[in-house]
């Protein structure tokens, strides 16, 4: 057996996305080292550029892995800069009252903080992101597609309410129309998002001073100028007489409006896959960066809901009802008692900074949950940055028909079918695995996959069903209130429940017999050369082929639209492939 090729420079990533074409055309600037003879398949010009590609629909590598844990943890906090947090928190607040609305963004935060724990470790130990951690952890190859589409709702809807958030800063302190200030909250981002992680991260580390400054000082003008204001605030009763005290009913509407963040631990794996592999050396700020990037963003998310709501109750007076809950103008009225006629371009300036480090990120990883899609959907895979404009254009449609103003509702709706997938997700993880009714590790390629695993995917859709039934009424008022809860309870349940009605034996198609369990493997940075484009990948990222009678990677494998899925089937001519040895990197 010959040996496959290997990468000359330690650092550099082999390309990734392809295109379906078969005809050979002339290629781009490989950014690693092919193997010789013409290709089957050809790198599409933006594709192949992994600065802009960034690894997405596959496996990172750990020679891309160039980050410290700090650096990729910083980035992915970055991304918490957004001030939906601050709306959220205060029409919660204003809705429900005090009490009930604390309750309610305190239990939000405790679910999303222990349900993203161990999603983020395995995006950081397996180097996936959140579509391919799905596929494994019971959703099956296709099963997972749905998921892709929750996803890139969550992101384009995210982008909608920062977008206009931001829109509203550019009408204060401007006079920008609203209109096209939406316009221009989606433009401004496209350049930072077509490059990349890279230029992600330097983004988000030369705002985050601004950003802080700017979260902190309307807080402590409030502690010098107005100190008896949380007294008051605690005895707030909202503006639709719900009253000071507690009610379940607004406790459970409440919280199932905060839940609706419960997708953002996707947006945290974008960043969290980039993470270094842990070592000894580097394994307790390996586990304390992922834990604050990955659950640890809403620690901060829920100081920022109730820090919102503060800062509205304490404009309401000044603003009204309507304004109130438009960060800019708490942000003015906050800041005015020190900066005077400054606090207008001051609080803009924040609030532009703030949705800019946020938008980015949406707009990132929608591209990222849409390539998925559609490569599954049909074979192609044209590049990561062409869907930035599809996430981008629904997002901008979403604002010019003023979805900011059916924020509790569409969130609340949205939330159901949010904590179904990461439920069900979670209880693969937490559940399954250590008990043995899924595999012990997280297999995303196509070759070793059934297309639809009944186990998570069945637990999500009937969970995500019932609870949306119940969230429109159908089982009474308080069915209504907890809807969340029982999309919630019912995943949890279901996952464990179907996998071992179906003994597990919808989460693998066939054996992985290059990195699977059982498969010693001396190296996990040991390459294969894919038969189809002619690329050598890490072993993670490879699988055995009967049709190419040899290695591919797990893009190639996406992209096949011909080979039937031979490879899962022992009397269609499947079964292991003998491969040749995989190359260990000596330099």
């Amino acid at each position: 057996m010959t040996d496959t090729a290997i990468p000359e420079a330690p650092g550099t990533p082999a390309p990734d996305a392809l295109t379906a074409a078969e005809t050979p055309e002339t290629p781009t600037e490989p950014t690693g080292l092919t193997a010789p003879g013409a290709p089957k398949r050809n790198y599409a010009k933006l594709a192949a550029d992994e600065s802009r590609e960034d690894y997405s629909l596959r496996y990172a590598p750990h020679s891309f892995r160039r980050w410290s844990p700090t650096m990729v943890a910083s980035t992915a906090l970055g991304g918490i800069a957004y001030l939906a947090d601050f709306a959220i928190g205060a029409s919660i607040v204003f809705t429900y009252g005090f009490t009930s609305g604390l309750a309610s963004i305190l239990c939000a935060a405790a679910i999303i903080f222990l349900t993203g724990i161990p999603i983020a470790r395995a995006c950081a130990t397996y180097g996936l992101d959140m579509d391919l951690v799905t596929r494994g952890a019971g959703f099956g190859y296709f099963g997972s597609t749905l998921t892709s589409l929750i996803y890139a709702s969550f992101t384009f809807i995210f982008f909608a309410l920062e977008g206009s958030i931001m829109a509203q800063a550019l009408h204060s302190a401007l006079h920008i129309p609203v209109a096209v200030g939406y316009l221009i909250t989606t433009l401004i981002v496209i350049p930072f998002v077509f490059r990349g992680m890279g230029a992600l991260a330097r983004l988000q580390a030369w705002t985050q001073p601004v950003w802080l400054i700017g979260l902190v000082l309307p807080f402590l003008v409030l502690a010098f100028k107005s100190p008896d204001s949380w007294g008051a605030f605690g005895s707030f009763g909202g503006t639709e007489g719900a009253g000071s005290g507690f009610h379940w009913l607004g406790f459970g509407l409440g919280t199932g409006v905060a839940l609706s963040l419960i997708a953002q631990i996707g947006e945290q794996a974008d960043y969290l896959r980039f993470m270094p592999a842990k070592t000894e050396q580097n394994k307790r700020r390996w586990n304390l960066a992922v834990l604050a990037a990955g659950p640890g963003w809403v620690i901060i998310g829920a100081a920022k809901q109730l820090g919102g709501a503060f800062l509205a109750f304490c404009a309401l007076a000044a603003v009204g009802k309507t304004h109130a809950l438009e960060p800019i103008a708490p942000q003015i009225e906050a800041l005015k008692p020190w900066l005077g006629s400054v606090a207008l371009p001051a609080a803009a300036v924040f609030v532009v900074v703030s949705q800019i480090k946020i938008n980015t990120t949406n707009a990132y990883s929608g591209s990222l949950s849409w390539s998925n899609f559609f490569s599954r959907i049909t074979h192609k895979h044209p590049g990561r940055v062409w869907y930035i404009f599809l996430n981008l254009g629904i997002a901008l449609t979403l604002m010019e028909m003023n979805m900011f103003s059916m924020l509790g509702k569409l969130l609340g709706f949205y939330s159901n079918v949010g904590i179904a997938w990461i439920a069900a997700v979670t209880a693969d993880l937490v559940i399954n695995k250590p008990l043995g009714l899924s595999p012990k590790y997280i297999e995303f390629k196509r070759a070793y996959l059934h297309a639809v695993n009944p186990a998570g995917f069945g637990a999500m859709a009937i969970a995500s069903t019932v609870s949306i039934l119940a969230f429109f009424g159908l089982f009474g008022e308080y069915a209504e209130a907890f809807s969340t809860f029982i999309a919630l309870g019912l995943a949890m349940t279901l996952s464990p429940l179907l996998a071992w009605a179906t003994k597990g034996r919808y989460y693998l198609a066939r054996p992985n017999p290059v990195n699977g369990p059982g498969v010693e493997v001396a190296d996990v940075t040991a390459t294969h050369t894919c038969t189809v484009c002619a690329t050598a990948y890490e072993l993670p990222d490879v699988a055995d082929c009967p049709v190419q009678s040899g290695p591919i990677c797990s893009l190639c494998c996406s992209l096949d639209a011909g080979c039937g899925d031979v490879c899962k089937d022992a009397d269609g001519g499947g079964g292991p492939v003998l491969m040749p040895l995989p190359t260990v990197r000596t330099s």
